[in-house]
């Protein structure tokens, strides 16, 4: 395979990166306030982040980018393509990072709040000094399996016309005839980048508060 086209896989895969990316940051943004409902002693705020949960977990990723992207239109929303595939990986993502979030600040030991309390800290020190950290660190190794699947996972949003790494491979081996060699390159593409994201988490993980170095 000539360097030109190997050039274009790489090209391609900064859409894959970016799209990546902004859905996990904007999908994290979103798992907060959801895992936050589902931790809520209100059941006014708990069914809709139930529904929320199992409807994006339960509804195939692929089948959830063909509705955002037909029914933005019909609701008087256009949009740029990019925006619907972000939006979609963005509210997938969200559903598994929140389920992952709400384990964690449910394994904070309920005796450590107690005791903060009793020392006099508000409800926002006890979050950010005991529940946030703790909670991050028993759900990092899970979010960063997360981010690892949705990187993998951005190559279905060649169906709302994204030329990403997947799409602009099955494009390349149509024209050159070249399908074994433009495949191998995208698959060791994505193992590259995947192999980064493992690396940096692990380096992130080790560098949090608690953690054996």
């Amino acid at each position: 395979m000539s360097t030109k086209l190997f050039e274009l896989l790489l090209q391609a895969s900064i859409y894959t990166v970016t799209i990546s990316v902004v859905s996990i940051l904007i999908g994290f943004a979103i798992a907060i306030i959801v895992s936050a409902m589902l931790l809520s002693r209100q059941r006014l705020f708990v069914l809709p982040g139930k529904i929320f949960i199992s409807f994006f977990r339960g509804v195939p990723l692929l089948v959830q980018l063909l509705l955002i992207y037909n029914l933005l239109p019909v609701i008087g929303i256009n949009v740029p393509s990019i925006v619907a595939a972000i939006v979609g990986l963005s509210m997938c993502t969200a559903a598994y990072q929140a389920e992952n979030l709400r384990g964690g600040f449910a394994s904070v030991p309920s005796g450590l709040v107690e005791s903060a309390e009793m020392v006099g800290l508000t409800p926002m020190q006890i979050f950010r000094r005991i529940k946030a950290p703790i909670a991050l660190r028993l759900t990092f190794p899970a979010l960063v399996n997360e981010a690892i699947l949705i990187l993998k996972a951005s190559s279905l949003v060649s169906v709302v016309g994204i030329v990403e790494l997947t799409r602009m491979a099955q494009d390349l081996a149509g024209s050159t005839f070249l399908p074994l060699e433009i495949f191998a390159s995208a698959g060791l593409i994505y193992l590259a980048m995947n192999w980064i994201v493992a690396l940096a988490g692990g380096l992130i993980e080790r560098s949090l508060p608690g953690v054996p170095r």
